[in-house]
């Protein structure tokens, strides 16, 4: 990243009035590591002229191999028309090792450190790539955006210049090319039995309090009822209701758990589960479980004990998201409970005030490095821009062939053929877009404009969705990349520290152990070395900041 020919190019791009494209590209331009010095051996079957806008197709005849994520509701096929259309398009022919989905990221690690991964390595989450830095078997993909500009006219856009930077490694580059969004897109919150709210005199909540109100309130009504009996308990205890809650009080929780939190007023990264934010979510928590308003299994029991009680009528509020609240909830309560209705309500409101949590970035693209030697590299790294990131591949790869999966009638505005259904649209359709076709499918279909992605929303996701909209985004942490030998510290610091976190949160939720412990609590992960975990942080941060400033 020091290197004078490097430092030059910086410059001259800052004299044009073009400084922020250095930031794009990630801190070298392709020349500086190796075989990337000479690119001219590998652009076979790239083409010569192209840019934004552009419809990438091959020179001749290509073949990719990329791993695929195999999910159970909509298994790889053989004869799907995105495989045929894809081709016919681009001239590149997939071929696609199918792993599925509850082996894929165990199998996908075993592959990059045999050196066997194909060279297109969908589906990681920006972090998991990490482990697969040191060994040399995945790309800096970021040297190489210059030949990308669809992504990088995306990132430039949408300025999403910092939040590349969070994934950035210590050496400055970054190893994983991240699904884009427009906007950031919430998708968790409570959903509510809205007839029994009713009958009760009930209306719904909009903030914490009003929800722990509510709660009271048809405890008072059903007294042998625990009001809330969640799911979604996987990997972490209450999982989805931390990940939402936790944001509502200035923390990281759930799902979204992280040791570190970056602490905008000190400006310093601050241990996540021993912040006061933290506390006083517990407290909340522990206020619920011990009014009797939140079912003690909540954070522990499977997803079908949960809707079991649910449909059954021992539970009124769960956590959801639009999509099961169509297909799972409304349907199901419909079958079994006469005349009974649901809703899901906006992320309560708690001390944080009105905010949205949540990435711009996706889940993306690992690259073998052994790509790198392939002659067709630039037409590899071409057609992953167009397909992944170009207005017109993102569109492609969610609805497929017009007037032949759907019908549109501009922009954002797409409708599903008659005869075939997609995310709670045409749900009485005998084809799948999904399961028929490859299309929507989450291996290709994610990320980009805000008109693309709420093109399939139902009218609950559209409602939530311009709800959460008026919200203050909470801003995107500093980068932070740790060196190697930080790294293999940190993680033998990372497990225990997560895992006492994570044993605490339930035991003072569930009132096992009293909050007054907290104090012995913090000493607890102080001897397992939260405040040097804390400190190798913060010194990352520091020396990121000096040399990128």
């Amino acid at each position: 990243m020091k290197n004078s020919g490097q430092l030059s190019r910086r410059s001259l791009l800052a004299a044009a009035g073009f400084a922020g494209l250095t930031v794009l590209v990630g801190c070298g331009s392709g020349e500086a590591d190796g075989d990337a010095k000479d690119l001219a051996s590998k652009q076979a079957g790239a083409m010569k002229k192209y840019g934004v806008g552009d419809q990438f197709k091959a020179t001749e005849p290509l073949s990719f191999t990329i791993l695929h994520n195999n999910m159970p509701t909509y298994p790889l096929k053989d004869d799907w028309l995105f495989w045929k259309e894809l081709t016919r398009r681009t001239g590149v022919t997939l071929k696609a090792t199918a792993v599925p989905y509850s082996d894929y990221e165990k199998k996908r690690g075993l592959l990059i450190g045999a050196g066997d991964a194909p060279f297109l390595i969908p589906k990681t989450y920006p972090g998991a790539e990490t482990a697969f830095v040191s060994s040399g078997a995945i790309l800096p993909v970021g040297e190489y955006a210059h030949l990308m500009p669809h992504f990088q006219d995306k990132v430039r856009k949408w300025g999403l210049a910092a939040d590349l930077d969070s994934v950035r490694q210590a050496d400055g580059k970054y190893y994983v090319l991240p699904g884009l969004h427009e906007k950031v897109k919430p998708g968790y919150s409570l959903a509510l039995r809205t007839d029994v709210l009713e009958k009760a005199g009930l209306d719904l909540p909009t903030t914490w309090d009003e929800v722990h109100a509510v709660l009271k309130g048809l405890k008072e009504a059903h007294p042998d009822v625990y009001p809330l009996s969640d799911r979604w308990n996987q990997p972490e205890p209450g999982g989805a209701l931390l990940n939402f809650l936790a944001p509502s009080y200035g923390t990281k929780g759930g799902w979204g758990y992280q040791n570190a939190t970056w602490d905008a007023e000190a400006r310093q990264f601050v241990f996540t589960g021993a912040m006061d934010a933290y506390r006083a979510m517990l407290t909340y928590l522990r206020k619920l479980v011990s009014d009797g308003l939140v079912d003690p299994e909540s954070f522990t029991q499977s997803d079908d004990q949960a809707k079991q009680k649910l449909f059954g009528g021992k539970s009124f509020v769960i956590s959801g998201n639009p999509q099961v609240l169509a297909d799972e909830y409304r349907n199901n309560l419909a079958k079994q409970i006469k005349g009974a209705t649901v809703e899901m309500i906006p992320v309560p409101i708690g001390p944080a005030g009105p905010v949205v949590a949540g990435s711009r970035l996706e889940n993306g693209m690992l690259i073998s490095s052994k790509a790198l030697k392939s002659e067709n590299f630039v037409a590899l790294m071409q057609f992953v821009d167009w397909l992944w990131y170009s207005d017109a591949g993102q569109e492609f790869a969610k609805w497929g062939v017009r007037n032949v999966t759907y019908t549109t009638s501009g922009p954002g505005r797409y409708q599903p053929l008659d005869g075939i259904k997609v995310l709670g649209l045409n749900p009485e359709a005998k084809k799948d877009l999904q399961k028929d076709y490859g299309f929507s499918n989450g291996v290709f279909a994610y990320g980009g404009t805000w008109s693309l992605v709420a093109s399939s929303f139902t009218a609950d996701e559209k409602a939530f969705q311009d709800s959460m909209a008026r919200r203050e985004r909470l801003p995107v942490e500093p980068a932070h990349p740790l060196q190697a030998m930080e790294q293999e510290q940190a993680t033998l610091w990372e497990t225990p520290l997560r895992d006492h976190v994570k044993q605490n949160t339930l035991q003072f939720a569930l009132g096992r152990r009293p909050l007054s412990e907290w104090d012995d609590y913090v000493a607890e992960l102080k001897a397992k070395n939260m405040q040097q975990f804390v400190d190798v942080t913060n010194k990352a941060y520091e020396r990121f900041k000096k040399e990128n400033g």
